[in-house]
C-alpha cells in the first residue's frame, strides 16, 4: 500500500447556477461537470474505455442526500447516463455528510494506492435548490443526530455551529467583541477572494467588513446563536470533478501530454478521524484538552506525519468554513496559531490572501458556495491548481504544498488531504 497517487486536475461547475430554474437535474450537471473535466484534464471517453477493458478505471460519486433533495438514491450507478464509455466502469456513491466528497476521494486514493485501479475519477454533486431554505435546513440536519439535535429545530446547524462560538468564548475566556470581529473578518476575507473566483456563487454579492459586523439587523438576520446570515456558507447547486491516478498512469498520461511527471501533484497526505456525533459529546469529551474540536486537530496531525510535513511548508489551506466559527477552530487546529490565539492570527492578517498562511483563496464554501457532496472535491481540484500555478487570479504566489479540511456534521467526520509536487 505504498503506491504514491497524482492528481491529475479536473473541473467544477459554476456554483452561481441554479440548475431547477435552469429546467435541469443533478444528471445534468453529472454530465456537464464530467464532459468538461475529461476535456480539461486531456482524457478521452475512448481512453476510458480502453481502461475499461483492462479493469483499470473506476468512479467514486460524493453525495449527501439526494434521496431527500432529488427523489433519487444509487448515484454512482449514474454515470452510466453520462456517456456508453461508462458502461461496466465499477462505480458506487459515498456518504459522510458534508464530508461526502472526501469520503469518495479517500475510497479512490485507497484502491489505487492498493493498484486495483490505474485512474480514479472522482465527482461531487449536489443539487440543493429544489426545496425551500427551512426545508433544506431540515434535510441537512440529519447530517447531525437528528432525533436529538434537530428535529423540529430550524437551521439546525447555524445553532450548533452557533454553539461552537459560545464554546470558543467560554474556554479561552475571550472578550466578546474582539472575537466577533475575527469572525466578521473571516467573512469578509471569503467575500472578497471569491470575488477573484470566476466559478464562486458570491463573487458579484456585495459584502465588506460594516456589513459583516452589522449583526441582528434586517440585511444581517441571527440564525443561530451570536451567528448571523454573513456567518453562514452558502446553499448551492454544484459538481466538481477531480481525476487521480497510479504513479504508472501518470508516467503514461505524463508522456502523452509532453510534461515530467514531477510536474504532477500527488496526494503526499491524509488524516480520517470520528468524533462524537452530538455536539454536546464533544464539548464534553474536550473539556481538559487545549483543542475544543481535538479529532479534527488530531486528523491534521496525522495527515502531517504521513506526509513528512509540517504547517510550516504548508502555503496554501482550504478549509470548512461552513460557519465562521468553524473556520476560526480550524486555524488552531492546522497550527497556525495556539488554541485560544486564533483572533491574534486574523488580526495579524496571517490568514488573508496576501498574508503567510492564506486560506481559502478560492472564497471557501461562504464565497464558492457549499454544494454539501461535492465541496470535499472541489477543495482537492483548487490545491491542485494552487500547486500547478494554475488558480488564476486567485493563485497564490509560490504555492508548492495545500492542504484541505473537510468536516462532515459538526466537525463529526474529519478528513485532511495534503497535496504538492
Amino acid at each position: 500500500m505504498s503506491e504514491k497517487v497524482f492528481v491529475l486536475g479536473g473541473e467544477q461547475t459554476d456554483f452561481q447556477r441554479n440548475w431547477t430554474k435552469e429546467g435541469k437535474t443533478f444528471m445534468s450537471m453529472m454530465r456537464e461537470v464530467l464532459d468538461d473535466a475529461l476535456e480539461k484534464v486531456g482524457i478521452s471517453y475512448d481512453e476510458i474505455k480502453r481502461l475499461n477493458k483492462e479493469n483499470r478505471v473506476a468512479v467514486f460519486v460524493g453525495n449527501f442526500d439526494a434521496e431527500q433533495y432529488a427523489n433519487q438514491g444509487h448515484l454512482g450507478a449514474f454515470l452510466t447516463e453520462v456517456n456508453p464509455a461508462l458502461f461496466g466502469v465499477p462505480g458506487a456513491r459515498y456518504e459522510a455528510a458534508c464530508a461526502s466528497g472526501s469520503v469518495a476521494l479517500d475510497a479512490a486514493i485507497t484502491h489505487i494506492r492498493a493498484e486495483d485501479y490505474d485512474l480514479a475519477i472522482v465527482l461531487g454533486v449536489e443539487v440543493m435548490k429544489t426545496v425551500s431554505s427551512s426545508v433544506g435546513g431540515d434535510f441537512l440536519g440529519t447530517a447531525a443526530y437528528y432525533e436529538k439535535e434537530a428535529k423540529g429545530v430550524q437551521f439546525p446547524f447555524p445553532k450548533l455551529f452557533g454553539k461552537l462560538a459560545d464554546v470558543i468564548l467560554e474556554r479561552y475566556e475571550l472578550k466578546e467583541e474582539r472575537f466577533m470581529d475575527a469572525l466578521a473578518e473571516i467573512s469578509r476575507i471569503n467575500y472578497a477572494n471569491a470575488k477573484r473566483n470566476p466559478k464562486a456563487q458570491t463573487r458579484t454579492w456585495f459584502m465588506n467588513k460594516e456589513h459583516a459586523m452589522a449583526r441582528g439587523g434586517a440585511n444581517n438576520m441571527a440564525v443561530g446563536g451570536r451567528l448571523c446570515i454573513t456567518d453562514c456558507s452558502q446553499v448551492t447547486d454544484g459538481a466538481a470533478v477531480t481525476i487521480l491516478a497510479s504513479k504508472d498512469y501518470a508516467k503514461e498520461y505524463a508522456k502523452k501530454t509532453g510534461r515530467k511527471i514531477d510536474d504532477i501533484p500527488r496526494v503526499k497526505g491524509w488524516g480520517h478521524r470520528v468524533a462524537p456525533i452530538t455536539f454536546e459529546a464533544k464539548k464534553q469529551e474536550s473539556i481538559g484538552d487545549k483543542y475544543i474540536l481535538p479529532w479534527t486537530r488530531q486528523t491534521v496531525k496525522d495527515a502531517y506525519k504521513r506526509a513528512d510535513l509540517d504547517v510550516k511548508n504548508i502555503d496554501v489551506f482550504e478549509t470548512h468554513d461552513c460557519f465562521t466559527s468553524s473556520e476560526y477552530a480550524a486555524i488552531s487546529a492546522f497550527g497556525i496559531s495556539e488554541p485560544g490565539k486564533e483572533h491574534i492570527a486574523i488580526e495579524e492578517g496571517t490568514i488573508d490572501f496576501g498574508g503567510k498562511k492564506p486560506i481559502n483563496p478560492s472564497g471557501g464554501l461562504i464565497g464558492v458556495g457549499h454544494p454539501v457532496g461535492a465541496s470535499g472535491v472541489r477543495m482537492m481540484l483548487d490545491l491542485y491548481k494552487q500547486v500547478t500555478g494554475t488558480a488564476g487570479d486567485y493563485q497564490v504566489k509560490g504555492a508548492k504544498n495545500g492542504l484541505m479540511l473537510n468536516i462532515g456534521g459538526s466537525a463529526t467526520t474529519n478528513f485532511v488531504f495534503i497535496v504538492g509536487k
